[in-house]
C-alpha cells in the first residue's frame, strides 16, 4: 500500500514528548493573550486546516469557521458578552470560594473587560441543531474535537485562546450581525491571540487514581 499505509510506524521518544508537552501545557488563556499584536489570517487558516483532521459524526464535517477580524463588528460581540459575562461574575463574586477558584474567575472577568480588544474572534459552527438530550451528545461530539484541536494547533504556534460561551444568548443576534444561515449552531467564541511568553504549565490535577473506575463504580482496582 502506498504511503506506508499497513506497515507498522513506530512513535519516536521525541514525537511522544512533543505531543505531551502540547496536551498538558494547553491552557485557557486570558490574561496573556497579547492585545496588541495582530493575528495573521494564513496563521488562522493553519490551524483550522489542522482542527478539521477531527473526527466527525458520519464523517458529516458539517461545520463552519466565522472568524471576526473587523474591529465593528468584534465590539458589538462584545456588547453580547458583557451583557451576559457581567452578570455571571457578579453572581459568582457573591460565592466563597478557594483561591484557586477565585484566581479563574478574577481572569474570567478580566477577559469580560478586554474581549473586544482581542485580535480575532472564532465562532465555530455546526449544520443542524439537536432535537434532544440523546442526539446533542452525538451532534456536539462532531465539533468540540475541532474546536479542541485548533485551540492545540493555535498553542504550536505560539497563540492562546479560551473556550467562551457567553455570546450564545445572544445567538440569534450574532447571526444576524454575521449573515450565520437558519441551520447552523453556534458552539462557542474563542478569542485567539499570541500569547505573552509561551513558558505554561501543566494545571495542577489531583491523582488520576482517585476518579478512575474499573468495570464498576468506586472500584479503582484495575481487573
Amino acid at each position: 500500500m502506498p504511503n506506508g499505509y499497513g506497515r507498522a510506524m513506530t512513535i519516536t521518544a521525541e514525537q511522544k514528548q512533543a505531543a505531551d508537552w502540547l496536551l498538558s501545557t494547553t491552557r485557557a488563556v486570558r490574561k496573556r493573550l497579547d492585545l496588541e499584536r495582530p493575528v495573521e489570517p494564513e496563521v488562522i487558516l493553519d490551524c483550522l486546516r489542522l482542527a478539521v483532521q477531527a473526527p466527525t459524526g458520519s464523517n458529516s464535517q458539517g461545520w463552519r469557521w466565522m472568524v471576526v477580524t473587523d474591529q465593528a463588528k468584534r465590539a458589538k460581540l462584545a456588547e453580547f458578552y458583557k451583557s451576559v459575562g457581567n452578570k455571571y461574575m457578579a453572581a459568582k463574586g457573591q460565592e466563597d470560594t478557594d483561591a484557586q477558584t477565585r484566581k479563574v474567575r478574577d481572569s474570567a472577568g478580566y477577559l469580560v473587560d478586554v474581549i473586544e480588544k482581542v485580535p480575532a474572534l472564532v465562532i465555530p459552527c455546526i449544520a443542524g441543531k439537536p432535537t434532544s438530550v440523546e442526539q446533542a451528545a452525538g451532534f456536539f461530539g462532531s465539533i468540540h474535537p475541532a474546536i479542541w484541536s485548533f485551540s492545540l494547533a493555535l498553542r504550536s504556534r505560539g497563540l492562546g485562546s479560551v473556550w467562551t460561551t457567553f455570546h450564545l444568548a445572544h445567538a440569534q443576534e450574532t447571526a444576524e450581525l454575521l449573515g450565520i444561515p437558519e441551520g447552523f449552531t453556534q458552539a462557542a467564541m474563542l478569542p485567539v491571540a499570541y500569547t505573552k511568553g509561551t513558558d505554561f504549565k501543566p494545571a495542577v490535577r489531583g491523582p488520576i487514581e482517585d476518579i478512575t473506575f474499573w468495570n464498576t463504580w468506586d472500584n479503582s482496582t484495575p481487573e
